[in-house]
């Protein structure tokens, strides 16, 4: 068997697998080989230009923003458009692309040309963060948007929700103006508990509402344990809006 018959079933086995992993099963696997397709792979095989996964990027980049935008509006509705707007940015960017594209290996996937194999082409950033745009893209011409908002809720929203963006999260402005628009009352923070060595701390702060616990929350430093104690109190200031729905 030639070394490209053996790549190929390689590659077949791989995106097999991560079909299994990631429970979705392309009805038009040929999108999918594409996603992964990088052009110094067409060069080398004499394929056309049209084939590698740059047109899919371009998609995936659009489909990307909407469903990340979708999920920013209803997961915070008291986020402003400025802060929605950052926090989108901070999303989509290219280093938290590369860290979604790296959670799920994507780089062992990738079909690379020789030359950009040698030179490291599987974890150069900029390439790994075109591919998982080119796999978002692939998905929703295969599936739909639906099913690229399910992916995204499996594989990147829990990383939002459990505080991977907080540094671009000003939950206690949130909070902070959330209760003067209710006018019930005023807002103290205090650290209850500081836990571990001094070169790896962590603290837990409360956040009161007329003395009142409202949220607690624990972080690396006290602005974060801060932030996050403040974004438990707006989830539970906003259950009661949810029932009545």
């Amino acid at each position: 068997m030639n070394r490209g018959k053996r790549d190929w079933k390689k590659h077949q086995a791989l995106f097999q697998q991560f079909q299994e992993r990631i429970k979705i099963q392309f009805h038009n696997e040929r999108l999918l080989w594409q996603a992964f397709t990088h052009s110094s792979y067409v060069n080398e095989h004499r394929k056309k230009p049209f084939e590698d996964n740059e047109r899919l990027e371009f998609l995936g980049d659009a489909v990307l923003e909407l469903t990340v935008s979708r999920f920013l509006y209803l997961q915070y509705p008291t986020m402003s458009e400025g802060q929605l707007t950052k926090l989108r940015a901070a999303i989509v960017c290219e280093p938290s692309l590369v860290a979604f594209a790296n959670s799920l290996s994507f780089g062992d996937l990738i079909l690379l040309g020789k030359g950009e194999e040698m030179t490291g082409g599987r974890e150069r950033p900029a390439l790994l963060a075109d591919v998982f745009e080119a796999f978002i893209g692939s998905l929703y011409l295969d599936q739909g948007i639906d099913q690229v908002f399910a992916f995204l809720e499996k594989w990147v929203f829990p990383k939002i929700q459990e505080g991977a963006f907080s540094h671009v999260m000003d939950f206690k402005s949130q909070l902070q103006e959330y209760i003067q628009r209710e006018g019930t009352g005023h807002l103290t923070y205090e650290i209850v508990e500081e836990k571990g060595p001094a070169h790896n701390r962590e603290f837990v702060s409360q956040v009161l509402l007329n003395g009142e616990e409202l949220g607690v929350g624990s972080g690396r430093s006290k602005k974060e344990a801060e932030q996050h104690a403040a974004q438990m109190a707006l989830q539970k200031l906003k259950q009661p809006e949810k029932k009545d729905v």
